[in-house]
């Protein structure tokens, strides 16, 4: 696939484990290549929503389960969070962007101070340093003035905030329209084409 892109996608311990598997099966569905990380609270965030107890296939994507042995080690690497020397951690290693969804006030909180303690935050880090797309689903809400203060670092270092506010125009009627949403928005931010239904259309608007 000539326009195949490398993703890292990282999970940290905000609700919404769903936008996370919902854009893993996107990405691997679409043929690209995908590096996975989630922190201590985004696997306790899997489990608790999910259900999922491994970060393989067969829980988190249930639909490419019968495909686990072609992908894994060939375009779905998963990386333990606790590994700051993983591939993911290096400026050397070529991506073409890295999304964290959801995230979290305190992986928010430690990517805007360069905290690297763990692999997601070191390769955000590197994300910033290397001018490659960083896009930041913040899912916590109401922000409080830290909050907002750690958005405003990370924006002004070249992070992109997304975070999860589904628009309703398209007459969502199932909870999956609304997921799709967000992940089109970071898709479209990450310049991975897709055919999830989150466009506006001129015809959609109301006649006055």
């Amino acid at each position: 696939m000539t326009n195949s892109k490398r993703v890292v996608v990282g999970i940290s311990g905000a609700s919404g484990a769903k936008y996370a598997t919902r854009l893993l099966e996107t990405l691997l569905l679409g043929g690209h290549e995908v590096h996975l990380v989630a922190t201590e609270y985004g696997r306790q965030l899997l489990h608790d929503e999910l259900g999922v107890t491994k970060l393989n296939l067969s829980q988190l994507t249930p639909v490419l389960a019968s495909r686990e042995a072609e992908l894994t080690n060939t375009r779905f690497f998963v990386h333990p969070h606790k590994d700051v020397g993983a591939v993911i951690a290096s400026g050397s290693f070529l991506h073409d962007g890295m999304a964290v969804i959801p995230c979290s006030s305190a992986s928010l909180g430690a990517m805007a101070t360069g905290s690297g303690s763990n692999l997601l935050c070191r390769a955000a880090m590197v994300a910033l340093k290397e001018r490659r797309p960083l896009i930041v689903c913040h899912r916590e809400m109401p922000l409080s003035l830290i909050d907002i203060e750690n958005m405003r670092s990370l924006a002004l270092a070249g992070a992109t905030l997304c975070s999860p506010n589904p628009g309703f125009y398209l007459h969502p009627t199932r909870i999956e329209d609304l997921i799709d949403f967000t992940v089109g928005k970071v898709l479209d931010l990450l310049k991975v084409e897709h055919a999830l239904n989150t466009r506006w259309k001129p015809g959609d608007a109301a006649p006055l």
